[in-house]
């Protein structure tokens, strides 16, 4: 097949249209040059009969001489009219050679872009004008780029090592296996260990098809008005056993009502992943302390544990996909380096935001930010979800 033809270049026909521009404006201005002239020689013409003799010959006479004088003029504006054209569009395509000179540095500067080296960034000479500004925006998107390519090569180097850890037990324990005669309790003990692998796998898999189908937006959101508290008691209600093997006490902290519009399973599951890493990372026989309130308009939950805390440098990249801490203690639990990267999807598809506060007397603080249900309809709902709940108190339920 062959290549497509190319057609003009941008200053060719920005020069071309400056031209015909300038060509139709000079035929309008000699038009009307031409006609001005011509009345002011009609007039001249009949003064001079009035004023003098009026004579057949003479009146002829000058007849001629306006016309000589007429022709004159239409023979300079004719052949001058292609020559000031010819000149301003020779001076249109110099003009617009230097004006587009920052565009073929661009051009150049594109081709040494590639996969390989998204770091290389667009020349900006003069970041004022019109080229220099979209060369801006052209950097600030690169920089989005890089850093997208840079957490999908991350993403497929965890993935592949999270992969390849228990398919090496499984492949370990299966070759110990066939490597000498076993009881049938040893067995039984290998092919345990091996599905506790297989186990750890499906989970994985299960985990990231999830992520990939939040990353798609294939997951369907069903928002309603529900009070925090409720989500709040429910995952302590979930965990509390987790808690209590452990020695740990969960707290809630939720006076009042906190209406928002959340999904409410996908909002549990975030509140139940943070709560589960206070509980695996919190030392035995500490407290968790949860929070339901509000601030600035928004409600608020938080989940505080007595951990170590979290490094000032580690607070944004917790909710990075497979990112730990501590690799050796983080896999001793049991994590797979996603449940706060579920977390962050699950909070910010409902409008919220997540983050890691700063702390100075130890433990780690996340703070949940979502907007609140504002209006009559939400005060309505709130005083109803109240007066159900000290109902339900009242029964002992």
């Amino acid at each position: 097949m062959s290549a497509r033809r190319r057609g003009p270049s941008i200053r060719a026909r920005l020069t071309g249209w400056y031209a015909l521009a300038l060509f139709v404006m000079l035929i309008v201005y000699a038009t009307a040059t031409f006609l001005a002239v011509r009345h002011e020689f009609r007039e001249q013409l009949e003064d001079e009969l009035a004023a003098g003799d009026a004579s057949d010959g003479r009146a002829t006479h000058l007849e001629a001489r306006v016309q000589q004088q007429l022709g004159e003029v239409a023979v300079v504006l004719v052949l001058g009219l292609p020559l000031v054209v010819i000149m301003a569009a020779a001076g249109g395509y110099i003009l617009a050679r230097r004006a587009l000179a920052p565009i073929d540095q661009l051009a150049l500067d594109t081709r040494r872009i590639t996969a390989d080296r998204l770091h290389e960034r667009l020349s900006v000479i003069n970041s004022k004008d019109e080229i220099g500004r979209l060369a801006s925006e052209i950097n600030v998107a690169l920089a989005r780029l890089e850093g997208s390519f840079a957490q999908l090569r991350r993403f497929t180097a965890d993935a592949s090592h999270e992969l390849r850890t228990p398919l090496a037990v499984i492949r370990g324990i299966g070759e110990v296996g066939l490597g000498a005669p076993r009881t049938p309790a040893e067995y039984q003990e290998m092919i345990g260990s091996m599905l506790e692998e297989v186990d750890r796998l499906t989970t994985l898999v299960d985990t990231l098809l999830r992520l990939s189908h939040a990353d798609a937006g294939a997951v369907a959101l069903s928002r309603e008005p529900l009070d925090l508290r409720q989500v709040a008691g429910e995952v302590v209600a979930s965990l509390g056993v987790l808690a209590e093997d452990r020695d740990q006490r969960i707290r809630l902290d939720a006076a009042r009502p906190v209406m928002v519009v959340i999904d409410r399973v996908v909002l549990r599951e975030a509140l139940m992943n943070i709560v589960d890493n206070a509980i695996k990372y919190g030392p035995r026989a500490s407290a968790i302390d949860i929070w339901v309130g509000t601030a600035d308009q928004r409600g608020i939950v938080t989940v505080r544990d007595e951990g170590a805390g979290i490094a000032a440098e580690h607070r944004e990249r917790i909710f990075d996909r497979f990112f730990r801490v501590d690799e050796a203690r983080s896999r001793t639990a049991g994590g797979s380096g996603l449940g706060l990267a579920i977390a962050k999807w699950a909070v910010e598809v409902n409008g919220g935001r997540i983050f890691a506060e700063e702390t100075t007397g130890g433990g780690a603080v996340i703070r949940i930010e979502l907007p609140l249900v504002t209006g009559p309809e939400g005060s309505e709902r709130a005083a109803n979800v109240a007066a159900r709940r000290e109902s339900l108190e009242e029964r002992g339920i």
